[in-house]
């Protein structure tokens, strides 16, 4: 979906002081025994928002940018998926650039943790979550309006359907969970709670964490699967050509 580059520490975790690092904003598509699945919706067209917020706290350096193409629904046009055939999207966590196309897939539920919503909901003031880049306003109204029929709050272990699950990780915000999916390849595990795969293999925490021992577990769990896919990593496409990962 596009890059940002941000300061090293916010990678790892007390690490890499004097480096700025990429991160690879990633959407997954997920299709299998009558479910077209979104891991996120990528960040709106118009970037100025989130790019105002990011600089706001990190310096000019940290801008998003998108390439040609790189838009969620023109990926998926490429790969000949409408809108409308997408059946669940999970939003992990609640930021501007998860859930800032929700509304374009008209009928698939939308997954969200529970108690990243009752975090939302009930937080006045938080040094992490802004309010309105959580979830914007005129995306709330939808969500607990015309959308609420199809929102699906997410308790610590769900199962959506035979081989997709789902289990709460923490970490990164306390919206942040974990998706499961068996494959021919094996059990993948898809998360934001780690943003590179060395996060997991190094048992390094993120550095913008809430939780270092739940970053621990995460990486824990995360191992016992056959594939790891962070959400950030631009290594992905190294190791999965063409974004196929099975």
């Amino acid at each position: 979906m596009g890059i940002g580059e941000v300061p090293g520490p916010e990678v790892f975790w007390m690490a890499r002081w004097d480096e700025w690092l990429p991160l690879h904003f990633q959407v997954v598509l997920i299709r299998g025994g009558g479910v077209t699945a979104l891991v996120n919706t990528g960040p709106a067209r118009d970037l100025r928002p989130m790019n105002e917020r990011w600089a706001s706290f990190l310096g000019p350096r940290a801008q998003f940018t998108r390439g040609e193409g790189e838009f969620v629904t023109d990926q998926l046009e490429r790969l000949h998926v409408a809108p409308q055939d997408i059946t669940h999207v999970f939003l992990t966590p609640l930021q501007l650039y998860t859930v800032s196309n929700v509304l374009s897939f008209p009928n698939a539920q939308i997954l969200i943790s529970r108690k990243g919503w009752e975090h939302f909901q009930t937080s006045h003031v938080h040094p992490h979550d802004d309010r309105d880049t959580s979830i914007p306003p005129d995306i709330l109204r939808e969500l607990v309006g015309s959308a609420w029929p199809r929102v699906v709050l997410l308790e610590e272990e769900e199962e959506i359907a035979p081989g997709l699950r789902t289990w709460w990780a923490g970490s990164h915000h306390r919206a942040s969970y974990a998706v499961e999916v068996d494959t021919v390849n094996g059990s993948v595990v898809i998360s934001d709670a780690f943003f590179w795969l060395a996060n997991v293999e190094r048992d390094h925490p993120i550095g913008i964490c809430e939780n270092i021992y739940e970053a621990l577990a995460a990486h824990a769990r995360a191992r016992k699967s056959d594939i790891v896919l962070p959400l950030y990593d631009g290594r992905n496409f190294e190791r999965f050509p063409d974004g196929v990962v099975a």
